[in-house]
């Protein structure tokens, strides 16, 4: 498991593995949901759905993309973090915690 941040400001990652495939799993803030899911295959374009209203797969995708190219594998991130009625600098601070963590796979 990896993490950064405090409070409502935390971002979790977990990672399971499938046989040689990889599922990460983020969630964080006030209320961890799944808002998305990308799949990624190595030397192919990464999968993403979208669910509802979420733009959870913005910070999903490139740590998908991330564990695929480091460990030549199918990975699936899915999750979502939210913070309610967040301010556009809460959204900013919940994405670099999400940068720190996909850094660290």
């Amino acid at each position: 498991m990896i993490t950064s941040g405090e409070g409502r400001y935390k971002v979790v990652l977990e990672e399971k593995k499938i046989g040689k495939d990889i599922i990460y799993i983020l969630g964080g803030g006030e209320k961890p949901h799944i808002g998305g899911i990308v799949l990624c295959e190595v030397g192919k374009n990464p999968q993403v759905i979208s669910l509802g209203n979420h733009y959870d797969h913005i910070v999903l995708e490139p740590i998908a993309k991330r564990g695929c190219e480091k460990y030549h594998t199918t990975v699936i991130a899915i999750g979502g973090i939210h913070i309610d009625d967040a301010t556009k600098e809460e959204i900013e601070i919940m994405q670099h915690h999400c940068n720190i963590v996909q850094k660290q796979l």
